[in-house]
């Protein structure tokens, strides 16, 4: 199946030609003429399957009708939990629907109002929002909702951990009953199940990739490495391997910046985006690395649910998430769209437990990287002995038995399933 397959006027055909896709993704083989037809759709997808374009080429092509053509009043809203994505969900509007008489504009905070507000009052078909700043002009009656006819509430699970489901409430009690509704999340935990379900009517269901499956575009392995040689070892990646971009993923906003910084001093450019960054810092940030001005972006998981880059084909995990369904969002921003990607991961002692919990999520072993020089199968081992001999009568510690039970399990159950 390719595009022109799914009754899509010329204007948008052509424009998604122009910026190299043919074929739709299965998300939007069955969306699309979904929301077409003016249904409203309950989508569970992963990050990477293509679901933004799932709703805003449908959305566009509907928009485009003729009795919409001297209606200035906003027509549809697209609710979103960060800024980076809300940017990255405006850019696709407008690439899209670059040859249609519609206005799209994005809105968040941490900036100054005046020019959203100007650009509000001059007329907008297509709103896309935070939560919070989108009360904000409610509330100071800059913003009106009564003609909307499309609701979009998108990385839904999201809203949830960010705290953001009781503005989501308060904003859908302000916009008429009578629409179409499109609801995503790439989980479904019982809050959003339930929100989705007080909101959609007779919706058509949309499931493509559970959120427990990889890609299978993704070459995924891991570097067992001790934690203080972590940094050293991604240098000597970036130094030996021709890896043009790469997206790294942080715990934590300071191990973000620490990151950063020694990549700097190792003349590799790196910038870091999360929370505590101004909204400039991270956008700049965002534009240099999509520009390619910068090597190696480093960011925390909120941070990075803005960035969407097709051509992207390295992600690296720094450390694993204690929550495994991270790991299918943070490696799903390579390898998208049918594109080929590859991930790493750089597992310490104490990323083991998350390993296996990880490896067992998604039902495969990955692979163990063992090419490099601060691989730490005797390594460990050796220093263990050292440190027993040089201190034998001293108790360890509990980080060091949680560390020492981790790995000896999880050897002892690689070598099982090596004997299967």
């Amino acid at each position: 199946m390719n595009f022109t397959d799914l009754q899509l006027i010329e204007p948008i055909v052509k424009s998604i030609h122009e910026l190299g896709y043919t074929n739709p993704t299965p998300i939007q083989q069955k969306a699309i003429p979904e929301v077409l037809k003016g249904r409203d759709v309950l989508g569970c997808a992963q990050t990477g399957t293509g679901k933004t374009a799932a709703f805003a080429i449908p959305m566009l092509q509907n928009l485009s009708h003729p009795k919409y053509k001297n209606n200035k009043k906003i027509k549809a809203l697209i609710l979103t939990p960060t800024r980076e994505l809300a940017i990255q969900i405006e850019e696709n509007f407008k690439e899209y629907g670059k040859r249609l008489p519609l206005k799209s504009l994005v809105i968040f905070g941490g900036v100054k109002q005046g020019a959203q507000e100007a650009a509000i009052r001059k007329g907008v078909d297509i709103l896309i929002a935070t939560p919070g700043r989108l009360l904000d002009f409610i509330n100071q009656r800059i913003i009106n909702l009564q003609d909307l006819e499309v609701f979009v509430l998108d990385e839904a699970d999201r809203m949830l951990d960010m705290g953001f489901v009781h503005d989501v409430k308060r904003i859908i009690k302000l916009i008429p009953q009578k629409r179409q509704t499109l609801f995503f999340s790439a989980t479904m935990p019982k809050e959003i199940s339930a929100l989705a379900n007080s909101i959609l009517q007779n919706p058509v269901k949309v499931e493509v990739t559970p959120v427990s499956s990889t890609a299978d575009t993704i070459q995924q392995s891991v570097f067992l490495v001790e934690k203080d040689d972590k940094l050293e070892l991604l240098i000597h990646v970036l130094q030996n391997q021709k890896i043009d971009q790469l997206l790294v993923f942080s715990r934590t906003k300071h191990g973000a910046d620490k990151i950063a910084r020694r990549l700097h001093k190792a003349n590799i450019s790196a910038e870091a985006i999360h929370g505590n960054k101004s909204q400039n810092a991270r956008q700049n940030a965002l534009n240099n690395f999509k520009s390619k001005k910068t090597r190696v972006l480093v960011a925390t998981d909120i941070a990075a649910r803005g960035i969407d880059i097709d051509e992207l084909k390295y992600v690296l995990n720094f450390e694993l998430s204690d929550v495994s369904e991270t790991y299918v969002h943070r490696i799903g921003r390579t390898g998208r769209a049918g594109n080929d990607g590859t991930s790493f991961s750089f597992v310490d002692g104490l990323d083991l437990v998350n390993l296996r919990n990880t490896e067992k999520l998604i039902g495969k072993k990955i692979p163990i990287n063992r090419d490099h020089p601060y691989h730490t199968d005797n390594l460990i081992e050796q220093k263990r002995d050292s440190n027993n001999k040089a201190a034998a009568n001293t108790r360890p510690s509990k980080t060091q038995e949680k560390e020492k039970v981790a790995k000896k399990n999880y050897y002892k159950k690689s070598s099982r399933q090596g004997k299967k």
